[in-house]
């Protein structure tokens, strides 16, 4: 297994370095995820601790398991938790952690479809289902989806339009239009059609709901946008964590925002989730949107996803 060290130099480590917990899987694949590239270069609310070892994905097989739930050989993936932050996480051969993050993979499921899906996919899933939760049902009107090239956009993307929604991506890379209408994307808008200047408590109501990946001024101007009883799930913080907001969108149009909190999420909510995107809100075609790269290969990637050139989602094979 590999760790990175703070100069961005990888070094081997023994099992008996691992953190502990019941179950240690052999792992097979991980991903990239924007709170990955953070840890990877050491950001400090993310690798409170260095030396670090980033991916809150992993897939593989049992090796080791003082859990009767799990015995060597299942098949088995963890997503979220402190996985990768602060906790060392999955870019690494093996990995150990408590049974209860543990989450048995379906014979049907490969490994890199369950790590395209990954906490991008399961953030994504969460945010539909927020929606849905909220009452905003298709019939309601246009579904906004910012930061739309991006994993837990592009598959959000891809949910909204297999349930039936009418959806409008916003990104700021140009060339990516026709690629976002191929996932699902009614139409697509600029970053710099969104009024985020302006300094209006309420704009004209566009949106019966939205899922922000962004944050900032840009979530702000969502909700100011959201038409009435409208809701936004929020779950990225890449466009700033301050939101210049006044209270009129909730009490004049009683509009909701809803924190997607992925890491977290309680275990009888995630396993109905994994349940859905093993099974009605499968998406076959995930895989094929899938960069694979080999763990030995990392660096450049994590430059591009700092940099915003990352489209859709990253596997990471941890055996290359």
């Amino acid at each position: 297994m590999v760790d990175e060290n703070k100069h961005g130099q990888l070094k081997m480590l023994a099992v008996d370095d691992l953190p502990a917990g019941e179950v240690l899987i052999r792992s097979s694949y991980s991903s990239l995820n924007y709170k990955d590239a953070l840890a990877a270069t050491g950001h400090p609310g993310v690798a409170r601790n260095l030396p670090h070892v980033p991916g809150v994905d992993v897939v593989g097989v049992v090796e080791t398991s003082d859990d009767d739930r799990y015995r060597p050989g299942d098949r088995v993936f963890v997503t979220g938790y402190e996985l990768g932050a602060p906790r060392w996480g999955g870019w690494s051969e093996k990995v150990r952690v408590p049974a209860d993050w543990v989450v048995p993979l379906p014979e049907e499921i490969s490994d890199t479809q369950v790590m395209a899906i990954g906490t991008a996919g399961f953030t994504a899933a969460q945010c539909v289902t927020s929606l849905q939760l909220h009452g905003i049902t298709p019939d309601r009107g246009e579904i906004l989806v910012t930061g739309a090239t991006g994993g837990v956009g592009s598959i959000a993307l891809a949910l909204l339009s297999k349930l039936g929604y009418t959806t409008v991506a916003v990104t700021g890379k140009a060339e990516r239009h026709e690629q976002l209408r191929r996932w699902g994307a009614e139409r697509v808008i600029s970053r710099e059609q969104l009024d985020t200047d302006s300094d209006k408590p309420l704009l004209k109501s566009a949106w019966a709901g939205a899922v922000d990946t962004v944050g900032g001024k840009t979530l702000a101007t969502v909700i100011k946008q959201l038409a009435h009883r409208g809701c936004v799930a929020a779950c990225g913080n890449v466009g700033g964590v301050e939101l210049p907001l006044t209270v009129f969108p909730f009490i004049l149009r009683g509009v909701t925002l809803d924190g997607i909190d992925s890491a977290q999420c309680p275990r009888g909510d995630r396993m109905q989730i994994w349940e859905r995107m093993f099974g009605p809100w499968q998406l076959p075609e995930l895989e094929s949107r899938t960069e694979r790269v080999p763990l030995s290969q990392i660096d450049r990637s994590v430059q591009e996803i700092l940099a915003g050139k990352v489209t859709g989602r990253i596997i990471v094979d941890t055996t290359a």
